[in-house]
């Protein structure tokens, strides 16, 4: 009896043993912030010489993760930067994936371990993973990761982790996909934003000149007129000849640019009286060396342990970064939005680097300024929380970075659907994303996505969720950038309606004001062809299928054999599409409804539930 106690006393043990060994080996969740080394690479050889081998290279110092590089070595830096670290896994894992997450790095990663490549991504602000389950190793592992910085701070500034999951779905998962985004007003969910730098708009550069274009812009089809910033810019450590204006000198004083503030508010009269709504951008994180209340409340600003003010990082030299713990300037910045709504009328604000000031802060001012009136809050952020109180929108750049790398033909079309899909696990239920394929802080899309690229990119945005952004210009094909601190002019063709981009936009408004729930639409994928990003966007039975062809080569869509559409009746003469033929010889048959698509082309179809 003592021995078969025995017995069951091991057997228990055992089984617990079994337990805890499947637990570590299906449970990982490794932080590896706090120290790395890391080395500039100036010349941009580290790929050549094999930086990414453990001990190929000796480390320019430590820094620490996650946390902006610039800000650490205090050298601003646009290139490359390699960052290694070594840790110790004791883990045993044989059954599930593991993965290396990264909750986000400034601007493009490259990632090794153990002298292995594991993976590129391109874009910054959003979280991306590899699985490494085959390169990792019991014991000491080394990882290397590249990062590629574009310009402003750069670097690995938000956790790593090695974590094991079965699902992508417990990877993303946040707390807040569980919770509601606010509810946003119906002109903002179907709204199509329109970006105007009054600087570079016309030969004038200024609101007199700007509301004559108004007609212009009423045309095309916008509804939202988000202005950028229209303040008074800093002299003091100036960039450029002209500034920029993110260089706020003086918040309740307009550009004398731009004219006098009667000239503002006939501009904002005339918009509303044509039907738009107008939102203006604050810079809340900084302001110019030069604005007055550095002088008058120093005590508002950020130090160093010297106490002398600093700008937020070594590359935005010509600001001086407001420090949040002091309520006297929370109360400032709350009366200074309230003036601009009730002066002159504004709909509501984008708010630039918003993920840099506290978020409660934003969502008390958010409370006071609906007090005046229903205002739509723009992020230039991709914080999930940000959606819950404070602001109605944030930006998608995880659908914007996926864009060159799929027409480079480096990534698969299918990692749009995905991205989206990532969405759902991230943000609050009902987020509003905006949608973008250009803005002001990037290369036209005509020179960095190619002429076909361009409109290929743009199709995609407003065929997808989320609310459409038009960069002023780009519904010309304007090639060159805007610079912020010098004046540039879009070059504007002197018959709107022989442009092939302004007919384009107009149809693809068009699009969006014919089918006003696509932006909170289900998005199903179509099992159509790898290269070939296909899909249905649809509410309550009703809205479109599209085909956008990503190969080198002419593809056939017979609508005849896609399962996805059977339970949909479909208007088969596209709604808008590009470099695509309907098979005239078969059409003539009932039964067929075939179109060739040609390399970077696309085609979209009204579709409805039988």
């Amino acid at each position: 009896m003592r021995i078969n106690k025995f017995l069951l006393f091991v057997f228990i043990i055992s089984i617990l043993s079994v337990i805890n060994g499947s637990g570590q080996k299906m449970n990982v969740h490794l932080k590896l912030d706090g120290e790395w080394k890391y080395k500039f690479d100036d010349q941009k050889v580290g790929i050549e010489q094999k930086w990414f081998e453990k001990d190929k290279v000796t480390p320019d110092g430590v820094i620490s993760v996650p946390g902006f590089f610039e800000d650490q070595t205090g050298k601003h830096f646009d290139g490359w930067i390699w960052y290694f670290k070594e840790f110790d896994f004791e883990y045993d894992i044989k059954d599930g994936n593991l993965s290396i997450f990264f909750e986000a790095i400034d601007d493009d990663a490259m990632v090794w371990l153990n002298n292995q490549f594991v993976g590129q991504h391109q874009g910054y602000s959003e979280s991306f993973y590899f699985d490494i389950k085959d390169k990792i190793k019991k014991g000491k592992n080394f990882l290397a990761v590249l990062v590629s910085d574009f310009g402003g701070p750069g670097g690995i500034y938000k956790s790593v982790f090695l974590k094991s999951y079965k699902t992508e779905q417990e990877l993303f998962a946040t707390e807040f996909s569980k919770k509601e985004a606010r509810q946003s007003l119906n002109w903002v969910k179907t709204g199509i934003i329109y970006e105007i730098f009054p600087r570079s708009y016309t030969r004038e550069g200024n609101f007199k000149a700007l509301t004559k274009k108004l007609p212009q812009i009423e045309e095309l089809g916008a509804t939202i007129l988000w202005l950028m910033p229209i303040h008074p810019i800093g002299e003091i450590k100036r960039k450029g000849t002209l500034g920029s204006p993110y260089s706020v000198k003086d918040y309740y004083e307009i550009n004398p640019e731009y004219g006098t503030k009667e000239n503002f508010r006939n501009f904002v009269k005339e918009a509303h009286r044509l039907g738009f709504k107008v939102i203006i951008d604050e810079v809340l994180n900084h302001c110019a060396w030069d604005n007055e209340l550095v002088q008058k409340h120093p005590e508002w600003f950020t130090k160093d342990k010297d106490g002398n003010l600093i700008s937020p990082n070594p590359d935005w030299t010509d600001v001086v970064d407001f420090n949040y713990d002091n309520k006297e300037l929370r109360k400032y910045m709350i009366e200074m939005l309230k003036y601009w709504v009730k002066e002159f009328d504004i709909d509501g604000f984008r708010f630039d680097v918003s993920e840099l000031v506290p978020l409660d802060f934003w969502e008390k001012a958010r409370t006071e300024l609906e007090k005046i009136k229903p205002q739509f809050w723009l992020s230039e952020g991709t914080l999930p929380e940000h959606h819950l109180k404070a602001f109605d929108m944030t930006y998608s750049w995880n659908i914007y970075d996926l864009f060159k790398p799929i027409l480079d033909g480096k990534r698969s079309p299918q990692t749009v659907l995905n991205s989206i899909k990532l969405e759902s696990f991230t943000f609050p239920k009902n987020s509003l994303r905006m949608r973008f394929n250009e803005n002001h802080d990037k290369v036209r899309a005509t020179e960095i996505f190619g002429y076909d690229g361009s409109f290929i990119t743009a199709a995609i945005v407003f065929s997808i969720n989320g609310v459409p952004l038009v960069h002023a210009g780009q519904e010309v094909g304007e090639k060159v950038f805007s610079s912020l601190f010098e004046k540039t002019e879009i070059k504007w063709p002197e018959n709107l309606n022989s442009n092939e981009h302004f007919l384009f936009f107009k149809n693809l408004i068009e699009l969006r004001k014919k089918y006003l729930d696509l932006y909170r639409g289900k998005i199903d994928a179509i099992n159509f062809d790898e290269k070939v990003l296909a899909f249905t966007n649809t509410f309550n039975g009703k809205g479109i299928a599209a085909f956008f062809n990503f190969d080198q080569n002419q593809k056939v869509i017979d609508l005849n054999f896609i399962d996805e559409l059977k339970n949909f009746e479909i208007n088969l003469k596209p709604i808008i599409g590009r470099k695509f033929n309907i098979d005239e010889e078969r059409m003539g048959r009932p039964a067929d409804k075939i179109y060739n698509v040609d390399p970077f082309g696309f085609v979209i179809f009204e579709v409805k539930q039988k």
